[in-house]
């Protein structure tokens, strides 16, 4: 599997953000998930206080900005803090943490 997908998909209707890694390997990631799990400093500290471990119902990406080694990800919440590397992203839709 490729370190850069080589294809992203955002799909607000459904609420999913498909990766094309390459080579037949497509991850989808529910919107929700994605922000429940934002690796921003903030949310990160959010949740090993436990104060925090779902994310805003219905919540939806609005915009995704490409950072290189990642993606900062703008939700409609207003959360726009979080740049998900592209090894995290992979870990997310792996592992299912």
């Amino acid at each position: 599997m490729s370190q850069v997908p080589v294809a992203l998909r955002n799909s607000a209707g459904q609420a999913l953000l498909t990766i094309d890694w390459g080579e037949g390997q497509v991850q989808q990631l529910g919107h929700g998930r994605l922000r429940a799990q934002c690796p921003c400093s903030q949310c990160r500290a959010a949740r090993l206080a436990q104060r925090i471990d779902v994310a805003p119902a219905g919540v939806r990406i609005t915009a995704i900005h490409s950072q290189g080694y990642g993606v900062q990800l703008v939700f409609d919440d207003g959360h726009d803090r979080g740049i998900y590397p592209w090894s995290y992203l992979r870990e997310l839709g792996e592992t299912g943490i």
